[in-house]
Parts: structure tokens; sequence; C-alpha cells
């Protein structure tokens, strides 16, 4: 689902006003060490699987939501990686406004699950596993930012720090 029925029911109040959203990231990962992408129909860009909470649903919850919705892969949230915020203000190409604290989610496959991705709504044109080294490109700049963020990550939990990263005193 594109846009959420909540915020379609917002906007019939406020217009484009700037909305303030609760949002997540995936960064799936397969048994090779491959990360789920989809190039999105909207920018033709290739994304990590993010989307917006619902009213009352637990941001990992959206995350796994999200990643069979657009990819058909079924998922389990194993680590929060970050809570951010953006200072950016995205103005979609109808006008609406929102900005967005994001919750990232470290995924795994689901045991016994669909591994094999496919394109699961209007939101995706293509969608595939990939090596960390050799991504699709065009990237969308979101991604090429958050994708540093799971890499630290993951860097600092092969060291055995699996706390995660919040970000503050800007």
């Amino acid at each position: 689902m594109p846009t959420p029925d909540f915020i379609i029911e917002l906007r019939k109040s406020i217009g484009h006003s700037l909305l303030w959203l609760t949002g997540v990231t995936a960064y799936v990962r397969d048994d090779a060490g491959r990360v789920l992408l989809g190039r999105r129909s909207d920018t033709g860009q290739w994304a990590l699987v993010y989307g917006i909470v619902e009213p009352g649903e637990e941001p990992a919850d959206t995350a796994v939501r999200e990643i069979k919705e657009e990819t058909g892969v079924d998922a389990v949230v194993t680590d929060l990686v970050a809570v951010t915020s953006s200072d950016r203000i995205i103005t979609y190409g109808n006008g609406d406004q929102a900005q967005y604290m994001d919750h990232s989610f470290l995924c795994s496959l689901r045991p016994g699950g669909n591994a094999k991705p496919f394109v699961g709504d209007e939101e995706s044109l293509q969608v595939g596993w990939f090596a960390v080294d050799d991504l699709p490109s065009p990237l969308a700049a979101s991604t090429v930012e958050r994708m540093a963020v799971f890499r630290d990550y993951l860097e600092r939990r092969e060291h055995g720090d699996r706390a995660a990263i919040f970000r503050g005193g800007r």
C-alpha cells in the first residue's frame, strides 16, 4: 500500500502540511550475506525496504510486514540497529510534506519461510538479493546513508557491541 489510510484521512484535514511520521528501514540478509533491495516505482532507484508505522503497530512488526508486502520474503527482526531523526523535509510529487523518525532493523530469513523475492506490490519494479560489494545503481541517497549505518553496526557487532545507534547532541 503506497500511502497508509490514516495518512490519507489526515491529509483531508491538513492538506500538504508537514507531517511527522515514524518509519522503519529493514536490512534483510540471506544466508549468503546478500542484502534484499527493491527498485522503487516512484523514483526508479534501488532501496532498502522501508515503510511507515501504522497507528498502534510495533515498529519491528512494521518492518516484517513491509518486507513481506514489497518482496514476498518472510523475515524476522534480529537487531534494532538505530533510531534516527532527519531534519530533511521530504516533499512528494503531489506536494505532501513529511519528516521521519526512522527505526532501522537488521533482519534475517524466517526459518522455513519464503526466501525467493518477487515484486509484491505497486511500490516496486524489481526486487532481489545483492552482494554488499556489488550493489545495483542508482541507489537512493537514503539507502546509501542507511547502508553506512548498517555497515558500522555490523562491524561493531562482530566485536561484541550490539548497542543500537542513537544520535544526540547535534
